[in-house]
């Protein structure tokens, strides 16, 4: 044992999302490559959070891949780690109504979770 805590990062994330990451279902979330998440590392904990609410759900971080685009995240992480409940296309037509082409530009991660029992 190091000692070393795990870093905490608080993010938003959507009920409809939150629900599958709360019942264990959801494997992969999906970013943009934003700079604040450039640091984000195996060993660290998300801690999601549904906007507006105190409604929380940690999950530890197992990997994050880095991808060009969207498209080539789902092909990669397979769409059903992403959201088991929607097909490839409406997975990209939804992340894409979220994150426009110029957030996209920026990259896509792909970050491996898994829930964190309470």
């Amino acid at each position: 044992m190091t000692g070393t805590t795990a870093r905490v990062h608080e993010l938003n994330l959507y009920r409809r999302y939150f629900d599958l990451v709360a019942a264990g279902k959801k494997s992969t979330e999906v970013r943009v490559k934003y700079p604040r998440l450039a640091d984000l590392a195996a060993g660290d904990v998300i801690r999601f959070r549904i906007k507006g609410t105190e409604e929380t759900v940690d999950v530890r971080v197992l990997r994050v891949n880095e991808y060009p685009t969207f498209e080539a995240l789902l092909d990669g992480e397979g769409p059903e780690n992403v959201n088991p409940t929607a097909s490839r296309e409406q997975q990209l037509a939804n992340i894409r109504s979220i994150y426009g082409p110029e957030k996209e530009a920026l990259g896509a991660l792909a970050i491996g979770i898994e829930l964190i029992p309470t």
